[in-house]
């Protein structure tokens, strides 16, 4: 009962590759953030040697161009990744895959110039990148943003405020939401602004439940000067290319929920295993055995759709935005019950930090809420349902 148990894993669907992507990843996991992810945890520190550590085996730039840098994977390769960083540490993993995101959006639509500047520091993870599309008054509304760009000769000059932004204050580039016309979706652009631009202001960091690997704060904008060249695409490009990210951020996310709830799973079994009860292993109780079965068949349930999601997206499939978003809530909600559970059979060991199940609850509980909240994600699904003649296949 002590051996890590491995879930069916449609391990005979991965290729080679994916298999050896998922080895070196757990392998990665073990030696560089279960060690420490607790004291991370404890003392918020944010663990740049480590997320350096991980650059070096490409795990900052998995889809990013290899051209840029990156390795170009497909995005179910990273979702196998993930989930086995995020087994011992979600809230670091977490940011890695914004981190990823952010360097997936300037690789693949920066300028040569501004490509040139930042992708090969980002894809090694030498530099860091936040996402900034979030705002104060514009969370799940992220098309009423307020934060705008103006044109300025050979610039465009940027102010506003982002809230809850990950990474905030300790990245080194920002990819910002801006809004340089008309009201709406289409008056959005994307820009990427060096984190220390003049102008700029971060806010405190936020005191979190979870998530406390990664700063998080608010940023304001204040006549902050960029110029032209970094804009992302073309002028009114930026909500595309912001809800283009979100089908794969909705991916990666799923995928540190997955991984939270296998860490919880083993940890839950390991401990059915050692602790005993009226004078007999909890493991041999039936109702704790029916618990851990329903927890088991929940995670291989939302690792499928999770894959089958990536899958859509790998293959540009007219339908793979609302099936990120179905995998998002499905996966998001199962991993939140399943390490839920697992604190449950802990009894009140669970409930202490000696045991890792009660961070990862804490961790993964926020990831119900980003990348889209659970609520936005049954709007997109059920407009999709009907608005279509053809179900969901």
């Amino acid at each position: 009962m002590n051996a890590v148990m491995k879930l069916p894993h449609d391990a005979a669907e991965l290729s080679e590759q994916q298999q050896a992507f998922r080895e070196a990843s757990r392998d990665f996991a073990d030696k560089e953030l279960a060690p420490h992810a607790a004291r991370w945890d404890a003392e918020c520190v944010f663990p740049r040697e480590a997320i350096a550590k991980a650059g070096e085996l490409g795990f900052c730039g998995l889809y990013s161009p290899e051209e840029a840098g990156g390795l170009g994977l497909p995005r179910l390769d990273a979702a196998v990744v993930f989930e086995e960083l995020a087994s011992v540490d979600p809230s670091t993993t977490a940011f890695i895959t914004i981190h990823n995101m952010a360097t997936w959006l300037i690789a693949s639509n920066g300028t040569a110039q501004v490509r040139q500047a930042w992708c090969g520091g980002l894809t090694s993870g030498q530099k860091l990148a936040s996402y900034c599309l979030t705002e104060p008054g514009a969370g799940s509304d992220a098309a009423s943003l307020k934060t705008r760009a103006v044109r300025d000769g050979g610039d465009y000059v940027i102010d506003g405020a982002k809230a809850f932004i990950s990474g905030a204050g300790a990245t080194d580039v920002l990819v910002v939401m801006a809004r340089t016309g008309q009201a709406g979706a289409r008056g959005i652009s994307a820009f990427v602004v060096p984190a220390d631009a003049k102008g700029i202001t971060y806010g405190r960091k936020e005191e979190k439940m979870g998530w406390n690997s990664q700063p998080t704060r608010s940023i304001t904008f204040d006549g902050v000067r960029v110029p032209a060249a970094n804009l992302l695409g073309s002028e009114g490009d930026g909500f595309k290319l912001a809800m283009k990210a979100l089908d794969g951020g909705r991916i990666n996310i799923a995928a540190c929920s997955l991984g939270a709830a296998q860490g919880a799973l083993d940890a839950a079994r390991r401990y059915l295993g050692e602790r005993s009860q009226f004078g007999k292993k909890l493991g041999e109780f039936q109702a704790l055995q029916f618990k851990l079965a329903d927890m088991a068949t929940e995670l291989v349930a939302a690792r499928q759709m999770v894959h089958t999601a990536a899958r859509k997206l790998d293959a540009s499939a007219g339908d793979a935005t609302v099936w990120c978003a179905m995998a998002k809530r499905f996966a998001t909600d199962a991993g939140f019950s399943i390490c839920n559970d697992a604190l449950q059979l802990h009894g009140g060991y669970g409930y202490i930090r000696e045991y890792p199940v009660e961070r990862l609850l804490r961790d993964c509980r926020v990831h119900q809420i980003l990348e889209g909240t659970n609520e936005i994600m049954r709007v997109i699904i059920s407009r999709h349902l009907l608005a279509s003649d053809e179900a969901l296949r």
